[in-house]
């Protein structure tokens, strides 16, 4: 009976094991950390996925691999998983003492689900698969979150302009993102093409997706301003960014003050 709810919790940890595992080797090819998650869950789980979010997947074929060997994981454990609660239940209720196991199985699942939500755990968790998939592995094992921050606040995202958004029929120099902190790094046409480190001459044009990089409550008010009111706000963000800038200089300021200051002079 101990031994039944004990198998499970240790089938549940290794699922969620490999499920981590993957969504780090995919994030490793370039997928953000969201859309790996979910494709790696989707994969564990035999369910279907988005089209877009597929043909990323097929188009690529470490991507494909990874899904692949995921899949064949699924077929293994996800039925395990179901027959080992199914026999951990049916044990449970022929027990005299049924609540004492069953206690134990929703202990043990909430501790997993803890676990599995707790920051602490992730950064620790992510770190260790990455030092094994660099040593074991040919991927790519640089950590973008890392080099662009994206845990200070920071983010890389998707913008899709929508028609009557200020952004619209603008080019990047009339938009001027950058006075506000935020960076185009690159534009998605609705077409397919994809242009990387866009110039300031291109225009973003409706039904275009933006991938920005910059501060997270700024990319959200960005993703809400319309035409209406979009110039008094790219205005007030400018002067935001720019008092927020000279604040973050000040201590620059001063140590050059000190260092271009001259020394006393001795008495005579």
């Amino acid at each position: 009976m101990i031994v039944a709810v004990f198998s499970l919790l240790i089938i549940v940890a290794i699922t969620m094991l490999i499920t981590r595992l993957a969504a780090m080797a995919l994030v490793l090819t370039g997928m953000s950390h969201e859309s790996a998650q979910f494709q790696a869950r989707s994969a564990l789980a035999g369910v279907g996925f988005t089209t877009r979010e597929a043909e990323s997947v097929v188009i690529h074929p470490v991507r494909r691999r990874i899904i692949m060997l995921l899949m064949l994981a699924g077929s293994i454990s996800v039925p395990t998983v179901i027959a080992a609660l199914g026999v951990s239940l049916f044990t449970t209720i022929q027990a005299d003492h049924w609540w004492w196991p069953l206690l134990l199985l929703l202990a043990g699942l909430l501790l997993l689900g803890l676990f599995g939500r707790s920051r602490w755990m992730n950064k620790r968790v992510n770190a260790l698969l990455s030092w094994g998939l660099k040593n074991w592995t040919d991927l790519d094992v640089r950590d973008y979150g890392s080099l662009l921050q994206l845990q200070n606040g920071f983010a890389v995202t998707e913008l899709l302009v929508k028609h009557g958004d200020w952004l619209e029929q603008k080019t990047l120099q009339e938009a001027a993102l950058s006075h506000e902190g935020v960076l185009v790094l690159g534009i998605q046409r609705i077409d397919g093409t994809y242009i990387g480190t866009p110039r300031a001459a291109d225009t973003i044009r409706m039904d275009d997706t933006l991938v920005l990089y910059g501060q997270i409550d700024l990319l959200k008010k960005l993703d809400q301003r319309h035409a209406a009111n979009g110039d008094r706000a790219h205005k007030k963000a400018t002067v935001e960014h720019t008092v927020e800038e000279a604040r973050r200089d000040l201590p620059n300021q001063h140590l050059q003050n000190n260092d271009n200051s001259e020394p006393p002079q001795p008495e005579a």
